[in-house]
C-alpha cells in the first residue's frame, strides 16, 4: 500500500479526479463543528484551507457560508463539498443546501451512506441531474464498499469521484485502496484523527518524535502520502494550523510500514462501514 509515497505535496495541491477536474489534497471536516462555525470556517480559510467538507445533516450550513463570506474570498479559490442523505430525493435536497450555505453549486456531493435497500441507483440519478444543471462539478459517494460502488456504475454507467469513509492506520482495507486506484476513485477520509482516541498509541508517539511532529500531523501526512484526503476536525487557529503543518516532512518507506501495520480495523463507529 505504496502507490503514494513517492510524491510531495503542499498545502496548495490537487489530485486529480477522473473528470479531469481536481481536489484539494486536505480539507476540513465540520460535522458537530456548530460552535461558532462561521469564525472557525473563516479562520480555516484564512489560514490556507481551501477545501471545506460538510453535510446537509450537519447543521453547519448557514455558519459555514457565513465564515465563507466574511473570508471575502472568491468562488474559484475555495473548494466545498456536501452531501445528501439516503432518504432524500438527492437533487431538491442539494438546492435546499445550496440555499443554505448562499451557493450557487457545490464542487462536490455525495450520497452520505448506501440507502438500506440498495445501492442508491435512484439518490444517484439525481446527482447526476444535479451536475448536468450546474448545481453540482462532481458527484461521489460516502460509507460505500467496492462492491456498491461497482454496482451503482453499472446501474448508472457513472463511477463516482470520491468515496469518503473512515480511514487512519489503526482501521483501513488495502482492498478498498486497491478498488479506489484500479478505478481512478479518490478515497477521502473523515475521523482521520480517530477522534482522538488512539493519539497516545506508542509506535505513533515514535514516529511523531523522529519527525518532530505531533502524532496528528503523522496520521495525516500517512494519508496524504498514500494519496488519500484527509479530512481532520479543527476549530481552533492553533489545531488548524497544526493540521496543515505535514508538508515539510515525507515519511520513510519503513515508517509507512509500520504505520501500516497498526490496522485491526478500528472504527470509531463500532465497525467500519465499507468491510
Amino acid at each position: 500500500m505504496n502507490k503514494a509515497t513517492d510524491r510531495m505535496f503542499d498545502k496548495t495541491s490537487d489530485r486529480m479526479l477522473h473528470t479531469g477536474n481536481t481536489i484539494p489534497v486536505i480539507g476540513l471536516g465540520t460535522w458537530k463543528l456548530t460552535r461558532d462555525t462561521a469564525d472557525a470556517i473563516r479562520t480555516a480559510l484564512q489560514v490556507g484551507y481551501r477545501l471545506i467538507d460538510t453535510s446537509g445533516d450537519y447543521g453547519t450550513h448557514e455558519g459555514i457560508g457565513e465564515g465563507i463570506r466574511r473570508s471575502g474570498l472568491a468562488r474559484p479559490d475555495f473548494y466545498l463539498t456536501t452531501k445528501v442523505e439516503e432518504t432524500d430525493d438527492a437533487y431538491e435536497a442539494l438546492g435546499r443546501s445550496l440555499d443554505e450555505l448562499g451557493l450557487d453549486h457545490a464542487d462536490l456531493v455525495l450520497i452520505h451512506r448506501p440507502p438500506q435497500d440498495g445501492v442508491g441507483e435512484i439518490l444517484w440519478q439525481g446527482l447526476i441531474r444535479a451536475r448536468e444543471n450546474g448545481l453540482a462539478v462532481d458527484i461521489g459517494v460516502s460509507n460505500y464498499s467496492a462492491a456498491a460502488i461497482d454496482a451503482l456504475a453499472e446501474a448508472t454507467g457513472v463511477v463516482p469521484v470520491v468515496n469518503q469513509i473512515e480511514w487512519s492506520p489503526f482501521g483501513h482495507s488495502e482492498d478498498m485502496l486497491r478498488h479506489a486506484e484500479e478505478n481512478a476513485i479518490v478515497l477521502q477520509a473523515y475521523s482521520p484523527l480517530t477522534r482522538m482516541t488512539r493519539l497516545d498509541d506508542p509506535t505513533l508517539a515514535t514516529i511523531a518524535e523522529r519527525y518532530d511532529k505531533t502524532p496528528a500531523q503523522i496520521l495525516l501526512r500517512w494519508d496524504v502520502q498514500h494519496g488519500v484526503v484527509p479530512l481532520p476536525k479543527a476549530g481552533s487557529r492553533e489545531h488548524l494550523e497544526e493540521n496543515l503543518d505535514i508538508f515539510d516532512i515525507r515519511l520513510a518507506k519503513a515508517d509507512m510500514q509500520r504505520l501500516d501495520g497498526l490496522n485491526e480495523r478500528y472504527s470509531a463507529l463500532g465497525k467500519l462501514p465499507y468491510d
